[in-house]
């Protein structure tokens, strides 16, 4: 099982860049970065909140299950 990360999908459709989303939900870029490409182990509800609240999105548009063998 895996979870991916829409956020490319998701700051392209707003026309946002990672600095801009980094700096609204005061996250530092090299972590935003970690959650966008995929290699974050875990994500905290608050962060999730504001990245939702930043770009008008439920979590479910931000997270994708793709189940694998």
């Amino acid at each position: 099982m895996a979870i991916t990360v829409k956020l490319d999908e998701l700051l392209h459709e707003r026309r946002m860049t990672l600095t801009e989303l980094a700096e609204r939900v005061d996250l530092t870029l090299a972590n935003m970065s970690i959650l966008k490409t995929g290699k974050a182990k875990a994500i905290r509800f608050s962060t999730l909140e504001a990245i939702c609240r930043e770009l008008d999105c439920q979590p479910g548009d931000l997270l994708k299950y793709i189940e694998t063998e």
